[in-house]
């Protein structure tokens, strides 16, 4: 595989964000959502480039000395290469660049792969949210990481 750049995200790049969003999830976000990601002061966005395609993304929200990982998504096709890795990565030196010290997320109780990801960077399983994702209705398992 060529080099995978890991930059901020624009919003000429959305169209094909929002693409791997809906590859990638149930109940995806709207353009709106990401344009307003991009530009809150308290978001940070990247994208992940191959050879001049985006084939991931990963959004943030820092405020203080927590964040919250918003979003993030990988093309299926380009899945299980490290990616994810990448794009969270690039973000967590960025936030103890900044002073964040907890790291909070949720995942469906029911994806594994995504769990196994979070764990490696040192995640852990602090509570669940009964009912938090629709379609299909799943309970979300609460992760912390303590950076």
């Amino acid at each position: 595989m060529n080099t995978v750049y890991i930059r901020e995200m624009y919003s000429d790049d959305i169209p094909d964000v929002v693409k791997i969003e809906r590859l990638s999830f149930t109940t995806p976000w709207s353009e709106t959502s990401f344009q307003s990601e991009i530009y809150s002061k308290h978001s940070i966005t990247r994208v992940a480039e191959l050879s001049g395609v985006i084939v991931g993304y990963v959004c943030v929200k820092h405020i203080a000395d927590e964040c919250h990982l918003l979003d993030l998504a990988v093309h299926p096709d380009y899945r299980k290469c490290g990616i994810a890795t990448m794009l969270l990565d690039n973000v967590m030196q960025g936030l103890r660049i900044e002073g964040c010290r907890f790291f909070y997320l949720e995942v469906r109780a029911s994806n594994y792969a995504a769990r196994k990801l979070y764990e490696k960077f040192g995640f852990n399983m602090v509570g669940t949210r009964k009912g938090y994702y629709v379609n299909p209705t799943e309970d979300a398992v609460i992760m912390m990481l303590e950076l």
